[in-house]
């Protein structure tokens, strides 16, 4: 019996350090000390330096497939047509900065300012700043995905009292 339990403990941690080692040990770091509010800014952060890079392909995951996205011109777009629009545009500049984020159980809202300047996915040039509000949930593989997105265009006056 000792010998059984003590196999299946081996083969328990064994599995432990497998599943530890599938993450580096920076990320594994900082899922074990970051808070929700810091994963999710992190994240939004990651989806900025994905549009100016770029890649559409490594921001799908963070989106849920019935993903909602509402434009600062009122148009609203789904998950493929969020990408592809993602996939055309051209920014020089594509950050988020003074974010905020309010949680509530498995559900969390991240309102912030977006500064661009480049050309959109209608080929538009663009040089604005916009607040945005962006609802994540923790889906049941305790990952955080982004159901929705919202934007609206900030007055020249009102990013100066920033």
């Amino acid at each position: 019996m000792r010998k059984l339990l003590a196999a299946l403990v081996s083969v328990l941690f064994l599995l432990g350090m497998a599943a530890a080692q599938d993450m580096s040990p920076e990320q594994h770091m900082r899922r074990m000390t970051a808070s929700v509010p810091q994963n999710l800014m992190d994240m939004e952060r990651k989806w900025a330096e994905l549009g100016k890079a770029d890649n559409p392909e490594a921001l799908a995951p963070m989106l849920s497939d019935n993903f909602v996205n509402l434009d600062s011109d009122g148009t609203v777009h789904t998950k493929p047509e969020t990408l592809e629009r993602m996939r055309k545009a051209k920014w020089e500049v594509n950050e988020v900065v003074n974010m905020k984020v309010t949680e509530n159980g498995s559900t969390a809202i991240v309102t912030g300012t977006w500064r661009g300047k480049g050309v959109d996915g209608t080929g538009k040039d663009v040089d604005t700043s916009e607040r945005f509000v962006d609802t994540w949930t923790r889906m049941s593989d305790g990952k955080w995905r982004c159901l929705a997105s919202a934007s609206a265009t900030i007055k020249p006056e009102q990013t100066a009292k920033e």
